[in-house]
């Protein structure tokens, strides 16, 4: 959706890139880290570390800042209104229960994916795909079969200039490689990856579409290398997720 500039509230999208710059990597910055990261000056990110902090979403030694647990109002909120993760959830615990893996919803934000239900044991949780949690689209399942829901122009919009970062030996990051893979998964309309983002994970994937066939969100199971028999993920897993799929198609 585009905005007229009279309408953009700069200092809005300024505070919204500061809370930003924290991720895992770096959960702690001073204002020189977070100008850095949010493209802004120095007394513009110390400014807006500040007011953030006096608001309560930082927390502060006097020198480096850190996120506060304020900032999951956010996503509480999310995650209790929004309407895609409550219709989802119940096939999720049902799933979980049927095959005694780890099931999620993710849904594509830019170049990672964004986990908005989950459902599992807490054994194969402690893989730390919590909810809300953001991994990278091109080295997942479900962000594969997002990237491949997208239109081929718009696919390739998404891959110009971009770097894939070789997250273990098995990822897929040569760019022409990459675009061959998407391609398979839009033909067979789903996607199995193995040991792309971590090594031991192994996941099959599917999306999750409107009734006019609009892709919303994907589903996927995540399961160990003890467990892992590639005919048990495509005779017994991905027909389980297919028709989960074609049962919320209704509903979303």
């Amino acid at each position: 959706m585009t905005i007229s500039h009279a309408d953009f509230i700069a200092g809005i999208a300024k505070g919204l890139a500061v809370l930003e710059s924290f991720d895992t990597e770096r959960q702690r910055l001073n204002a020189t880290l977070a100008a850095q990261r949010a493209g802004l000056t120095r007394a513009a990110a110390r400014r807006h570390l500040l007011t953030l902090e006096h608001l309560g979403y930082l927390e502060t030694d006097g020198s480096y800042f850190w996120l506060s647990a304020k900032v999951l109002r956010f996503s509480g909120s999310y995650l209790a209104s929004a309407r895609l993760p409550r219709l989802i959830q119940p096939t999720l615990n049902r799933l979980a229960a049927q095959t005694g893996e780890s099931l999620s919803a993710v849904v594509l934000d830019g170049d990672q994916v964004v986990i908005i239900g989950r459902g599992g044991s807490s054994r194969m949780l402690a893989y730390g795909l919590h909810l809300g949690a953001r991994l990278p689209a091109h080295a997942t399942s479900t962000g594969r079969v997002l990237l491949a829901a997208k239109s081929r122009s718009d696919f390739q919009a998404w891959m110009k200039g971009r770097e894939l970062p070789r997250l273990t030996s098995h990822t897929v990051v040569e760019p022409r490689q990459f675009k061959a893979l998407i391609e398979e998964v839009r033909q067979q309309d789903h996607c199995v990856a193995h040991e792309q983002h971590e090594l031991g994970v192994h996941a099959v994937a599917v999306p999750l579409r409107t009734m006019d066939g609009k892709t919303v969100a994907a589903l996927n199971c995540v399961t160990s290398p003890d467990k892992l028999e590639e005919r048990r993920l495509h005779q017994e897993l991905l027909p389980l997720l297919l028709d989960a799929a074609r049962e919320l198609r209704a509903l979303l």
